[in-house]
């Protein structure tokens, strides 16, 4: 579903976000809210360099390890490709790559070290300061043998030492490093003018935001200086901008739309295994900002869904001298980057201050789904018979075979009446079509009807044949917000706001 931005109103939210974040910030903070045009409104902070120059829209910052979606991305391209197999070995493609695990050598798949479940230990401290480290002496870490914490495909762990391996695939695969690839397939093509591997990449007066470290809290900022490309530089060694990371981000969303951008670099399907769950995460407890019932690593992405803002997809960087954060939510394409150049500053408390701040300013919903037109046309029609008091079997050509035959027409009648004797007769006014409530997923529609003392609420759910059918239908007195049984919900359903493909059903 579309759904502007009010610029000026965006901005504002996002000053606030900043003015109320808790902690220390970095000595320049550059926030920016997108939609699927690009950034919307952006906020900044400090100075870059601590030299006096104030930060710009424009600055330039290290974005750490959200380079690993541009390396997840690049490697689902030459999966689908055929070059390269995400269920295959790593040491399919490297040899005399060695994994244990409590004492017997196990194979690491390459899709298991994309998404985290590798078995390979946390290893962030470590990770940051071998940024540089050559590919050579990596790949000696792995011939030795590497001690795994579990068994792989079994559980979370973030690995970036793993995640790199990926990388030297890559390589092995295409016969050139793996940032060039990376550069080719994904950047040039996107027009990513402000992306780069290294700073010596840009043009000469760049603005390009130095890092730096605080030991107390922000008191004061030691410089840290910039750590070099090498064999880890495929899962942290980007630089970028805000309008750059926005346009990516579309890129990446776009594939929730019937229209995803450039399919010719990667297909909807390989954006959509990105964004989804392939690694669960036990969810976190709940924060003013944040409420997940799900949360998991994709692949070089963490989607999540959220009570209150729906699905979300974010990933953090972070290095020393640098925290950086981007998210959207898949139904809008509406979301948030954040970047500071301190890693004492949390960009993802920022950004999802800012982004939570932005959906809620503007109303957002959390889903919309876009019901099949036979589950409005059917929705209509039971609705028309329902309020007239009159038989379903009116309605038997949307209906499938077992409709009658779980619970035959004059008992169903029945029950429905029984309702009507608390509820009070339907009256006249709304449409059908204003008195939908939502649906869980294309084949579902909940729709209310009013009643002189109180309404009930109406649940459809079609089978996916050639020509959907109407399999059940449920009918029960609506609570006081019209929207749900006053007996409350069964099963597990999620309603999402009703986006109609063409005109709303009168």
């Amino acid at each position: 579903m579309s759904h502007s931005l009010d610029a000026t109103e965006t901005a504002d939210i996002l000053a606030q976000a900043v003015a109320d974040y808790v902690g220390t910030l970095a000595p320049a903070v550059s926030v920016a809210a997108f939609d699927p045009n690009g950034v919307v409104a952006w906020h900044g902070v400090g100075e870059p360099r601590l030299d006096g120059a104030p930060v710009s829209r424009a600055t330039v910052f290290r974005i750490a390890s959200m380079t690993k979606s541009f390396l997840a991305a690049t490697t689902l391209a030459l999966d689908e490709q055929g070059i390269l197999d995400l269920a295959a070995p790593v040491a399919d493609y490297l040899p005399g790559m060695r994994f244990r695990y409590r004492g017997a050598e196990y194979p690491v798949t390459v899709g298991e070290l994309l998404s985290n479940r590798s078995g390979m230990p946390e290893d962030n401290a470590w990770a940051d300061r071998q940024l540089g480290s050559s590919r050579d002496y990596i790949a000696g870490l792995f011939t030795e043998g590497i001690e795994l914490t579990a068994a792989p495909g079994v559980g979370y762990q973030y690995s970036n030492l793993g995640m790199s391996l990926v990388g030297r695939v890559v390589e092995a695969a295409v016969g050139h490093s793996v940032e060039d690839e990376i550069r080719t397939r994904f950047i040039e093509p996107l027009g990513l003018s402000g992306t780069r591997f290294a700073t010596d990449h840009y043009d000469e007066g760049t603005d390009i935001a130095h890092g730096f470290r605080s030991f107390d809290a922000g008191a004061s900022f030691v410089e840290e200086p910039f750590i070099g490309e090498g064999a880890l530089a495929c899962i942290g060694g980007l630089f970028s901008t805000v309008d750059d990371i926005a346009k990516w981000s579309w890129f990446l969303a776009s594939a929730y739309t019937d229209a995803p951008l450039r399919p010719d670099l990667l297909s909807a399907r390989g954006r959509l295994e990105m964004q989804r769950i392939h690694t669960p995460i036990p969810v976190p407890a709940a924060t003013g900002f944040r409420d997940v019932t799900s949360l998991g690593y994709g692949l070089g992405l963490f989607p999540a869904y959220d009570r209150h803002l729906g699905s979300t997809v974010d990933h953090s960087g972070g290095l020393p001298g640098f925290s950086s954060n981007m998210r959207w939510h898949t139904d809008s394409g509406i979301g948030v980057v954040v970047f500071g150049n301190s890693d004492a500053f949390r960009a993802d408390t920022l950004a999802m201050a800012a982004y939570a701040g932005v959906m809620r300013g503007h109303a957002i919903p959390p889903r919309t789904v876009r019901p099949w037109p036979l589950a409005l046309e059917a929705g209509a029609l039971i609705d028309e018979l329902l309020r007239a008091g009159d038989p379903l079997a009116g309605a038997e050509q949307v209906v499938s075979s077992n409709f009658f035959a779980d619970v035959p027409d004059e008992v169903r009648r029945r029950r429905v009446s029984e309702l009507l004797e608390t509820v009070g007769t339907p009256t006249e006014g709304a449409s059908f079509g204003e008195r939908i409530v939502g649906a869980s997923d294309a084949a579902h529609l909940r729709w209310r009807i009013d009643c002189e003392r109180g309404a009930l609420v109406c649940d459809i759910r079609l089978i996916g044949l050639s020509a959907p059918l109407v399999q059940s239908l449920t009918v029960a007195i609506a609570d006081e917000t019209g929207t749900k049984p006053l007996a409350g919900e069964t099963g597990l359903q999620v309603l999402g706001a009703v986006e109609f493909a063409g005109e709303p059903v009168s």
